[in-house]
C-alpha cells in the first residue's frame, strides 16, 4: 500500500538546539545495560549512546623540528567544540616517546608531559636527562586529572588511553623507540625493552618480561588511583599495537590487571580494546575480556557494519575502520551514511578528527583548519555524529535493537513492544522505503529527517498493522522516524 503523505505540519532544525540541553551529568560510573548489551548504562536505566571526536594532543602536546607547528590545544575550546556537535565522548591520547627520529638521527617530534620523572644521572639519546621509571612526573597526571575532571563537568564521558603502539615500532613515519622510556639507553632503571636488538620496542608487549610488565602495572595504578572517583571514565589499552600473540596477551593481562585492581576501589570503569595495526583481527577483540572494542574494517565495518548482536559493545572508530584517505573517497554522502548505518545496526561512532593540526605527520591532504577553527570538510561528519545522538536520547534506546527485516532499506533500529513501538530507518538512497508494521496495531507519527540539512518534517500519522510504502518529503539520503500514539 502507498501512501503519499504531503501535508507537511511542521519544519525545524536540530542545530538549533542549546547544547545544554544534552549535557547531563554522570550518575555513575557506566556499566553495559544487561537487557540490552549493545549500549552502556550510567545507573539511571537508560540506555546511554556515546558518541564524538578526538584528536592526537587532547592530553600530550606535539612538537615538530620543522614545518607547520603544532597547536596547543585549548582544553575548554575543545570541550566547547564537543558540546557544539552535541558530542558525549572523546579518547584521551597519551604518547610513550619523549622524542622521535629520522633515519639522519635527527629528532623531529617532542611530546609533553611524560608520566616519568627525567632526573638523571646521565643523558638519554634525546640529549635530556634519562627516566627514572619508579618516579612519576606529577605534572602528567595533575593534567590527566584536570582534563577528566573538566570534562565530566561538561557532561562528557572519557576514554583513557594507556599506551600507544605508534610510540614504540616505527609504523610509516619516524623511528620513537630511540626516544622511548624503556629504551636500555633513556631509563637509569636498567629495563632493556629491546632484548633482541631489533630496534622496535616490541618486548614492552610481552609478559615473558616481567620487569617491564611491573613498571606497566605500577602506571596503570597510578592511573587509576588519579581518576577512579570520576566516573564519566573508561579505559582503553592501547592504541593500535603491532598485534602480536604477544602482545594480545599482553593487553588481555592489562585488562584483567584493571578489572582486578579495581575491585577493591570505590567505583569500576569499563575497559575497551582497540583492533590492533597491521596485524590485528576483529576476532581477537570478540574474544578478549574486554567490555567494549572498536573494530577494524573486516566483516563490513567500513561501508555495510554487521548489526550488533550483544557479545560486546561496539564503538566503531574511524581511526580503525576507514583511515582518512577512505572517508575522502567516499565523500560526506558516505560520512553520512557512515553514522547513520551504524546507529541503526546498534553500533556506536568516534571520528578521528584532525581538528586544528595543520598537516599531521607525513599527511598534507588530511586537513585545512583556517584562522584557527576546524577544517569544515569534515563538519558533515562531525555533525550527523551528533544528530544521531539526539535520536538516541529521543529514543527509548534501551529497548531498541537493529532489526534490518523490518525497512526495505536494509538499515532498521526498533522497539516492536505491544504499545510502546518505535522504529527509525535509514534510507542511504530515498526517497521510497517499505516498512513491515504488521505486528503493530494502532496509529504511528512521522518524522522525516534530513541529515544534509538537520531539518525534521512532520507528516499525517498513519496506522499500523500492514506494510507502508512511505516516502521522504526531500531528496538524498533520509532518516524515517516512527513511533506509537
Amino acid at each position: 500500500m502507498r501512501l503519499r503523505l504531503v501535508a507537511l505540519l511542521s519544519i525545524w532544525a536540530f542545530s538549533t538546539l542549546p547544547a545544554a540541553v544534552f549535557s547531563e551529568p554522570a550518575m555513575g560510573p557506566l556499566r553495559v545495560l544487561a537487557s540490552n548489551p549493545r549500549y552502556f548504562t550510567d545507573g539511571s536505566g537508560r540506555a546511554i549512546y556515546l558518541t564524538g571526536s578526538h584528536t592526537w594532543t587532547n592530553l600530550v602536546e606535539i612538537t615538530r623540528s620543522s614545518g607547520a607547528p603544532n597547536p596547543v590545544v585549548d582544553f575548554d575550546q575543545y570541550l566547547s567544540f564537543l558540546k557544539e556537535r552535541h558530542h558525549n565522548c572523546f579518547r584521551l591520547w597519551p604518547w610513550e616517546n619523549a622524542t622521535s627520529f629520522d633515519s639522519n638521527g635527527q629528532i623531529t617530534y617532542r611530546h609533553a608531559p611524560l608520566p616519568y620523572q627525567r632526573s638523571g644521572p646521565g643523558q638519554a639519546l634525546d640529549g635530556e636527562p634519562k627516566f627514572d621509571l619508579s618516579q612519576f612526573n606529577p605534572a602528567y597526571f595533575e593534567r590527566l586529572r584536570s582534563r577528566v575532571t573538566a570534562t565530566r563537568d561538561n557532561g562528557i564521558y572519557v576514554i583513557i588511553m594507556l599506551f600507544q603502539g605508534f610510540s614504540i615500532v616505527e609504523k610509516g613515519h619516524n623511528d620513537p623507540w630511540k626516544g622511548h622510556p624503556m629504551n636500555k639507553a633513556n631509563n637509569i632503571n636498567v629495563i632493556d625493552g629491546d632484548p633482541d636488538r631489533d630496534g622496535k620496542g616490541l618486548e614492552v608487549r610481552d609478559l615473558a618480561y616481567p620487569a617491564i610488565t611491573a613498571f606497566q602495572e605500577a602506571y596503570v595504578r597510578k592511573v587509576i588511583d588519579t581518576v577512579n572517583d570520576l566516573d564519566n571514565v573508561l579505559y582503553e589499552i592501547t592504541n593500535e599495537d603491532d598485534g602480536t600473540p604477544e602482545d594480545i596477551a599482553w593487553q588481555y593481562h592489562i585488562i584483567e590487571f584493571i578489572k582486578k585492581y579495581e575491585a577493591g576501589k570505590p567505583r569500576q570503569h569499563l575497559v575497551g580494546m582497540t583492533v590492533p595495526w597491521p596485524l590485528g583481527n576483529n576476532r581477537q577483540l570478540f574474544d578478549s575480556p574486554a567490555d567494549w572494542i572498536s573494530p577494524n574494517s573486516e566483516g563490513g565495518y567500513q561501508t555495510d557494519p554487521p548489526a550488533a548482536d550483544g557479545r560486546k559493545v561496539i564503538i566503531n572508530d574511524t581511526d580503525h575502520s576507514f583511515f582518512f584517505t577512505g572517508l575522502q573517497r567516499v565523500g560526506i554522502e558516505g560520512q553520512r551514511a557512515w553514522v547513520w548505518k551504524n546507529f541503526t545496526r546498534g553500533n556506536q561512532t568516534m571520528f578521528m578528527d584532525p581538528y586544528l593540526d595543520p598537516a599531521p605527520w607525513y599527511v598534507l591532504t588530511r586537513n585545512g583548519p583556517q584562522s584557527g577553527k576546524p577544517d569544515p570538510y569534515w563538519d558533515i561528519l562531525r555533525i550527523n555524529m551528533g544528530y544521531a545522538r539526539l535520536y538516541a536520547d529521543k529514543m527509548n534506546l534501551a529497548a531498541m535493537t537493529p532489526q534490518c527485516s523490518l525497512a526495505s532499506s536494509g538499515f532498521c533500529l526498533a522497539n516492536s513492544a505491544s504499545g510502546k513501538a518505535e522504529i527509525l530507518v535509514y534510507l542511504p538512497v530515498g526517497p521510497w522505503v517499505t516498512v513491515d508494521l504488521t505486528a503493530i496495531s494502532g496509529t504511528l507519527s512521522v518524522e522525516w529527517f534530513n541529515p544534509s540539512t538537520g531539518a525534521v518534517s512532520l507528516r499525517e500519522n498513519i496506522p499500523g498493522g500492514d506494510h507502508r510504502e512511505l516516502s521522504a518529503p526531500f531528496a538524498g539520503d533520509a532518516v524515517l522516524f516512527l513511533k506509537l500514539l
